[in-house]
């Protein structure tokens, strides 16, 4: 007789494929294309975020291949140790120049932007303090907080009457706000001015997560932080390589005492291995041509606007944002799959997204463009996205 955990596990495997939630692994070829192979099959690649199309750049790639060939395939150990490699340092201090060269910041890069909030969360909070988060934050961001122990504030998206009234509230000894830039499944933006103004008033921490905007804004590709000129008023920003830049690993830019600080209660990155060297040379290269090459962001921008005007005068229902990042929210689990199940078969990889990575009754299709798209290449995804709608109920006929 099976053990009644494994029924208790299975039972639940169960109840999330009745639910349309069951989530199922797809080989995905040359994913750093514009166009891919899912399970084998051609498609538009329309779920990746490889915004700039950088992943696939032969300048990152030849960089990774000569960092291989001078360093080694692995780091051999934590950076606390032997793995800091002479490849950090330049990382990091182009890191430090692109993100605004000023004097009083420094630089630090980590292994994922997961094990960065998480880390970062973590040693700067814990059981007596708070921490307050827009309520469609990323998971790192809520995890990082459970970790911590502190008290967990969240407040309603963009809603900074009710942020403002929960800090009121707050007796805590340290606060810390945090918030994405680009929220990644609603694809708006979060007022970081706004936000500015209420932790100096309410005497907070303010954590910015550049994720979905590292590469993309201002002249330079250095986040809507810098875009803003924010970059002195924001104590915590974070950011990842994974996205626009091509590459893996995520840092965090803040004054000097606070990346010291960080380097020696950051658990996540005094107890991880270091990057491999191959991924420090496509990162230091990435960092020089996103602020080389502003080309790809006007093409990015062009390619979203287009994208954004031809599904909103079709009727789907894409939110209030203006990024790169385009939902189509449809509600039901159900025909949300359908929906991404459809468009497979016509040739567009456009990805279910459903609950908890979501609120319930807000499934939706994950659109991204990207630079490297070509517009003929755009018409046609919208040709077979009326399509498919029109024929699912999805928008009128």
């Amino acid at each position: 007789m099976d053990p009644q955990w494994r029924r208790e596990l299975i039972e639940e495997l169960d109840q999330l494929k009745a639910r349309e939630q069951l989530r199922t692994l797809s080989v995905a070829e040359a994913a750093v294309e514009p166009w891919l192979k899912l399970n084998g099959r051609r498609m538009l690649n329309m779920a990746s975020n490889n915004y700039l199309g950088l992943a696939g750049d032969a300048r990152l790639k030849d960089a990774a291949q000569s960092a291989l060939e001078v360093y080694g395939a692995g780091a051999t150990a934590s950076r606390l140790i032997v793995g800091n490699h002479p490849l950090y340092e330049q990382a990091e201090t182009a890191l430090h120049a692109w993100k605004g060269n000023l004097p009083s910041q420094a630089g630090l890069i980590l292994n994922s932007g997961y094990t960065a909030n998480l880390g970062v969360i973590c040693a700067l909070v814990g059981r007596n303090d708070v921490v307050f988060s827009d309520r469609l934050n990323h998971a790192s961001i809520v995890d990082g907080i459970v970790l911590s122990r502190a008290q967990h504030r969240r407040y309603r998206h963009n809603d900074l009457d009710h942020l403002e009234s929960l800090l009121k509230k707050s007796t805590a000894r340290r606060k810390l706000i945090v918030t994405d830039s680009v929220f990644s499944m609603d694809g708006d933006r979060a007022d970081l001015a706004g936000l500015v103004a209420l932790k100096e008033r309410y005497r907070a921490m303010l954590m910015v997560d550049e994720a979905h905007s590292s590469g993309l804004y201002g002249p330079q590709g250095a986040g809507l932080v810098q875009s803003l000129g924010l970059q002195e008023q924001v104590e915590i920003q974070m950011g990842t390589f994974s996205k626009a830049l091509g590459s893996l690993g995520a840092y965090i830019v803040g004054e000097k005492w606070l990346i010291d600080y960080l380097i020696n209660h950051m658990r996540s990155f005094i107890y991880t291995t270091a990057l491999p060297p191959a991924t420090l040379g496509s990162i230091i290269a990435a960092i020089e041509l996103v602020q080389r090459k502003a080309e790809r962001r006007i093409q990015l921008w062009e390619h979203t606007q287009y994208m954004r005007s031809e599904l909103r005068q079709l009727g789907f229902e894409l939110g209030s944002g203006d990024t790169q990042i385009i939902p189509i929210v449809i509600g039901s689990n159900e025909r949300t799959v359908a929906f991404s199940l459809r468009l497979q078969e016509a040739g567009i990889a456009a990805i279910a997204v459903r609950p908890p990575t979501v609120p319930e009754n807000q499934a939706r299709l994950r659109l991204t463009v990207m630079a490297t798209h070509q517009l003929r290449d755009l018409e046609w995804a919208v040709a077979q996205l009326a399509a498919v709608g029109r024929e699912l109920g999805v928008i009128g006929r």
